[in-house]
């Protein structure tokens, strides 16, 4: 069955997309800041509430609440659809009185227009296209629009696995990358702090009495970053790393905060289980490993291929030839694929400088890319 004219419908639309996505970057929404995030999901709930889904909001004494919104389908025994939105950003409050909404040549700018508050509009109007062209969808559609995605989604995680383990596929809203692309690999993303102890001497008196816990910290540093490997993709960033009080002081404390990315879970368990290895190497100094792997790998399995090959037939029905490609950041894509549940990342506006002043979104592509959420809605 062809698709309805979606293009044609929502490209005069466009400065009302540029509006509704205004009114999410006027409410700032940083991931630790519950109240801001609250205010936020009540907006979003109204609206969409407005739409005709059925909204159950989620209380989160750890943070912001999360929406779980039902579009109901032409079959609702059926699996549905999820898709991923978030709707924190890594903005602090304020950060509007420099950086205020604006739409220069084309972009809209913003703190948190591009990563992600676009992809809530076009949620919004790829539902509104498909209610004004009289279509349903053949299967049920969770939305799910989450509040601590900046942070590690450590609040809502489990939501997010529970209902990717129940959907037939999952559509991650997150940005496109350049030329439209989907995403159909993310690397998993891993944060470990090295504590080291030594023992406090006087760096004139008697060093020899004391354990330079900056010493240790440097052998363990060369240790971890020689883990790395390019060529499997495991990247290895120590970030942080700091210790002692005084120069004539021999350190008694230092601690180093590392990223660590990798492409595959293989890598995933190889790397963590060298970090858990890890053992000191002066005599007397103690080491103390915290931390882990906070997303998985999101590897180009079969079911993604599969599922990426199904969107580009479908894109292609709108006249878009959408590619694919990779990113070393991790989403909540990560968590879905890793269970083995068909997913594509990417669905996003084309725009740039996620978490950088310079962030935007092209207003001319609002219209599309809301078209290809509603087309793939309908098709999948």
């Amino acid at each position: 069955m062809p698709l309805p004219p979606l293009i044609d419908h929502l490209t005069p639309l466009r400065d009302a997309m540029v509006q509704s996505l205004e009114s999410l970057v006027a409410l700032e929404s940083p991931s630790l800041d519950k109240s801001r995030l609250d205010a936020l999901a009540s907006h979003l709930e109204i609206r969409f509430r407005a739409l005709g889904l059925v909204v159950e909001r989620i209380a989160n004494a750890g943070g912001g609440d999360h929406l779980r919104l039902l579009l109901q389908g032409r079959d609702n025994t059926l699996p549905p659809t999820l898709v991923l939105c978030h709707f924190d950003t890594v903005w602090p409050a304020g950060t509007l009185a420099r950086m205020p909404f604006k739409v220069e040549a084309g972009r809209a700018h913003g703190p948190g227009a591009f990563d992600m508050k676009a992809s809530l509009v076009l949620a919004e109007f790829a539902i509104r296209a498909l209610r004004a062209l009289g279509q349903v969808t053949p299967r049920p559609v969770v939305f799910l629009f989450t509040s601590d995605e900046e942070i590690g989604s450590t609040t809502s995680r489990t939501l997010i696995e529970t209902e990717a383990g129940r959907s037939a596929q999952v559509l991650v809203m997150e940005p496109c990358l350049s030329g439209g692309r989907f995403k159909t690999a993310r690397k998993g993303v891993g944060r470990f702090t090295l504590e080291i102890k030594g023992l406090a001497a006087h760096a004139g008196v008697e060093p020899e009495k004391g354990i330079s816990a900056l010493v240790e910290l440097a052998h363990q540093i060369l240790a971890v970053t020689a883990l790395a490997d390019a060529k499997a993709g495991t990247t290895i960033n120590v970030g942080v790393a700091q210790g002692g009080t005084t120069p004539n002081v021999v350190p008694a404390a230092a601690i180093a905060e590392v990223d660590v990315r990798v492409a595959t879970l293989g890598e995933a368990l190889r790397v963590e289980s060298a970090f858990k290895a890890l053992k000191p190497v002066l005599q007397g100094a103690s080491l103390t490993l915290r931390g882990g792997f906070n997303r998985p790998p999101m590897e180009r399995t079969t079911a993604v291929a599969g599922l990426f090959e199904r969107a580009r037939e479908i894109s292609a029905q709108l006249g878009m030839d959408l590619g694919e490609g990779s990113t070393g950041g991790g989403s909540d894509g990560n968590f879905a694929a890793a269970l083995g549940v068909p997913t594509l990342d990417g669905l996003g506006a084309p725009g740039s400088g996620a978490h950088a002043e310079h962030e935007h979104v092209l207003i001319d592509a609002l219209p599309l890319r809301a078209a290809l959420l509603a087309a793939l809605l309908l098709k999948l």
